[in-house]
């Protein structure tokens, strides 16, 4: 089958790998939709931290957000997978140590993760195998597209519960990127006044585009009260210009990550009274991001700029990507380049 594979830092291919098979427990999903993120770039260029960890290694098989249908099991799997309509869980734990038994497999010491961690392969292919623990039947309701962006919106989802909105509360989102826009989304969805801080004028008026009126570059910012704060950008100076920013007793949430460390005083964070949270991983919200797909009240779709195929995903991991609105990229493995 076909399946992209980064070679080295600033080097992917597509090459003919040997077809999976499902173990027991498994399943071997026909992979219809696949999306590229920022880690996925940061393997591209050599800068992720798992790399340098001992974590992953080249060459590697990325994508883990994706859509498909599974097509074989591997023993001790119930025939009704077979012809389902999946995604999945990017996190795959031990099942053995006390943080997967207490259902924190994404936090797992042990744990793999598809197409970033372990050597396991990612779903940038035609087909996947995974254990059918880790799926999630897609709906009806929710098309191939948003299936493949059911792992990002289920970080996003996660953000905005870590965020503590209700109706009438104030958030600002950091960073108008897919993370961004989707915690933007189920903000709106829980009744929240939703406010985005972004540093290029296009990517601001992308989100203007999406119902986002109150979108500001640093120098327009309001200076308004902010219940929350939730910081989907790689800037590592924001995480402390954000505690600046909340109000006393208000809540930061922390999903984006910068390549540099982010300092915050302590001290802020006691004499304001502020919780912090870091969210770490979709698992424990792809059902609620499912969910939301599903009902109408949150649509990811709008985020996707081009689907193209995969012999064209090494253009766009270099950073020559169609130039349309939106953030997303999406690999459909039913076009050929």
């Amino acid at each position: 089958m076909r399946a992209l594979v980064i070679t080295a830092p600033g080097h992917a291919e597509v090459q003919d790998v040997p077809e999976p098979a499902a173990a027991r427990g498994e399943a071997v999903v026909d992979v219809v939709r696949a999306g590229v993120c920022g880690t996925d770039i940061e393997f591209f260029t050599g800068e992720m931290s798992y790399l340098h960890s001992g974590h992953a290694a080249f060459p590697m098989r990325i994508g883990h957000e994706w859509s498909g249908i599974v097509t074989a099991i591997g023993d001790g799997v119930e025939a009704t997978w077979l012809g389902a309509r999946v995604t999945g869980d990017t996190m795959l734990g031990c099942a053995q140590c006390r943080r997967c038994r207490d259902g924190r497999q994404h936090v797992c010491e042990a744990r793999s993760e598809v197409g970033v961690r372990g050597g396991r392969p990612g779903a940038l292919a035609e087909r996947l195998a995974v254990p059918v623990t880790s799926l999630q039947r897609l709906p009806d309701a929710v098309d191939d597209v948003a299936g493949a962006l059911v792992e990002p919106g289920g970080n996003a989802y996660r953000a905005v519960q870590g965020a503590d909105l209700s109706p009438g509360k104030r958030c600002l989102v950091l960073g108008p990127g897919t993370i961004g826009l989707l915690c933007a989304m189920f903000a709106r969805a829980v009744g929240a006044e939703v406010h985005i801080l972004g540093a290029t004028p296009e990517s601001l008026e992308f989100a203007r585009s999406l119902g986002f009126d109150h979108a500001w570059t640093a120098d327009l910012l309001p200076d308004l009260a902010w219940d929350a704060i939730i910081d989907a950008s790689n800037d590592a100076g924001l995480p402390a210009h954000a505690v600046d920013l909340v109000e006393p007793g208000g809540r930061v949430v922390g999903i984006g990550l910068a390549g540099a460390p982010s300092t915050i005083d302590t001290r802020d964070l006691v004499l304001k009274d502020v919780t912090f949270v870091g969210v770490l991983s979709a698992s424990p919200g792809l059902a609620g991001a499912i969910a939301a797909y599903a009902s109408g009240s949150v649509d990811p779709r709008p985020l996707v700029a081009a689907t193209v195929a995969l012999e064209e995903m090494p253009d766009v991991l270099a950073g020559r990507r169609p130039r349309r609105a939106g953030p997303k990229v999406h690999a459909a493995m039913g076009i050929r380049g």
